[in-house]
């Protein structure tokens, strides 16, 4: 632990530029009414956390403002120090008391003390003010504080009363110390580590935040590049996978390196991204287009196991402003490798390693279709009879996509599933029970037997709303002969549903459920 700094103190060395914003930090975005909150935590001694500085003698290719602030260059040859954690309080601080510097916007509010409230351990004495809401006689700008002149002519007219007490709350804010830690290091994985730690004690730093110091130059920064890539991603369908910037950096790395272990994303350099941003945004919607023209995922929520998008991407990674297309051959090996890699839960575990195994392949299958692709084994990893379903579970996902694959109509009304709209929800409450929840109930069945994978299916709210608690052998019967054999044979349900116990049904549906994902992984 270093020495605490005084609020001057830490004031002197952002001016100097020795503390510094790296550029992977986020903006600065506490309101005024939080920094008013923070100095009355200052004036009543409350702690307010440590800052945490990393030291270093390599300056940082891209360097943000702190607030409104441009800082000065550091002296040469001198260690900088950048802001790890506690952005907030030290940009909140520096904006209060600073003088030296002039805002590049206008959108500082300044904090004034109020003189004429009582003392209240709850309530603050410190607010943000608009320049029409000041009372001089009243609300002192507590940014003279530190400032002798300034200080003394706002104080000049205060009586002796009001002196002695705003002179005590000066004299608080120039007897707070503010730990502080500094770790030194050169080594970027090092920081990297330190990082993910910080981020543990919920400060919201991440990989990718850090590779974007690491990879900007003057003409591309990662993260305006990687926001514009977003909202292509947002507007091919796949808005969810906008959020997963570890994934996307996967794929960058998938692309650069054909490996995707944390080591190899953190040596990811900066000109390998921008040389071949255009590959990496290629594969990633080219892979994004495969999933919902060719299998039916038209949402990234329900991919069982998003690392899937890893391999494929990669074999869409093209410069070609058109993307890359793709034969007839090598759309068979793809559908063959997915449904296979799905089925047999092959991203589970090992992840690195297959999909590492897997970017040869695809790289080999994308340069000649006739490649002979060493596909993943054909077997079904996914108890349908026993397995429970979850909306949000891998194995419950893997039976939802199998069941869009049959574009599969709804038993009483034969009305065609709109699967884009009802998948988009991801919500369990959008699936429903073969035989009715309610009915099994009535009959004691285990709870745990009632969601069982193999009991769900399609249903429009409204045939669900009319079956209620009615059996199969109940509600089946209302449907012709002719129809109700296409919609079970939709349902991949057994043509005799109406007649089978639950526990018949259950085992006799999952042979169909799975003779169904072998004829897709072959």
């Amino acid at each position: 632990m270093a020495d605490p700094l005084n609020i001057r103190k830490l004031i002197d060395r952002i001016t100097s530029g020795d503390i510094r914003i790296p550029a992977f930090q986020r903006n600065f975005v506490w309101e005024a009414d939080q920094v008013a909150f923070l100095l009355d935590s200052i004036y009543k001694g409350f702690p307010i956390g440590t800052i945490i500085l990393w030291r270093t003698d390599a300056r940082l290719s891209s360097e943000k403002d702190l607030g409104a602030f441009t800082l000065p260059e550091p002296a040469k040859d001198y260690p900088v120090n950048y802001i790890l954690d506690g952005q907030q309080r030290v940009t909140s601080l520096f904006s209060t008391f600073q003088t030296e510097l002039k805002p590049q916007n206008a959108d500082w509010v300044d904090i004034y003390f109020d003189m004429a409230a009582k003392e209240n351990i709850q309530e603050s004495l410190f607010m943000a003010l608009q320049p029409n809401e000041v009372d001089l006689s009243r609300h002192l700008p507590v940014k003279t504080l530190f400032e002798t002149v300034a200080y003394r002519k706002a104080t000049a007219a205060l009586d002796e009363e009001l002196l002695r007490r705003v002179d005590e709350m000066q004299s608080r804010f120039k007897e707070y110390l503010i730990p502080n830690e500094t770790f030194e290091s050169s080594d970027k994985n090092k920081v990297a580590i330190v990082f993910e730690r910080i981020n543990r004690a919920g400060t919201a730093l991440n990989v990718f935040e850090l590779l974007s110091a690491w990879s900007w130059s003057e003409d591309f920064d990662l993260v305006e590049k990687f926001n514009e890539m977003q909202e292509k991603i947002g507007s091919h369908g796949f808005e969810d996978l906008v959020d997963d910037k570890d994934l996307q950096l996967r794929i960058c790395a998938g692309v650069i390196t054909g490996e995707t272990s944390p080591s190899k994303i953190l040596d990811l350099k900066g000109e390998d991204i921008r040389d071949r941003f255009l590959e990496i945004e290629n594969g990633i919607l080219g892979a994004i287009d495969f999933l919902k023209r060719e299998l039916g995922v038209k949402h990234f929520r329900l991919l069982p196991f998003p690392g899937i998008l890893v391999p494929l991407s990669c074999f869409f990674a093209t410069e070609r402003p058109e993307g890359k297309s793709y034969s007839e051959k090598q759309n068979s090996t793809l559908s063959k490798w997915f449904w296979r890699s799905i089925f047999s839960r092959r991203f589970s575990s090992d992840v690195n390693e297959r999909q590492s195994t897997d970017i040869k392949e695809m790289r080999a299958l994308a340069s000649d279709e006739n490649y002979n692709f060493k596909l993943p084994k054909a077997e079904v990893k996914i108890d349908f009879e026993k397995g429970n379903f979850a909306a949000g579970n891998a194995n419950s996902k893997s039976l939802i996509i199998l069941l869009n694959s049959m574009s599969p109509r709804s038993f009483l009304s034969g009305a065609k599933i709109d699967t884009a709209s009802v998948l988009k929800k991801g919500s369990k409450h959008e699936y429903h029970h073969v035989f009715p929840q309610a009915h099994l109930e009535r009959l004691k069945v285990d709870r745990r037997a009632i969601s069982a994978l193999a009991n769900i299916c399609f249903l429009t709210r409204s045939d669900n709303n009319t079956i209620k608690d009615k059996a199969p052998s109940e509600y089946l019967k209302n449907i012709n002969t002719i129809n109700k054999d296409e919609y079970l044979s939709e349902a991949l349900c057994p043509p005799d549903t109406e007649s089978l116990s639950f526990e018949d049904f259950l085992r006799e549906r999952s042979k169909i459920l799975i003779a169904k994902a072998d004829d897709l992984m072959s």
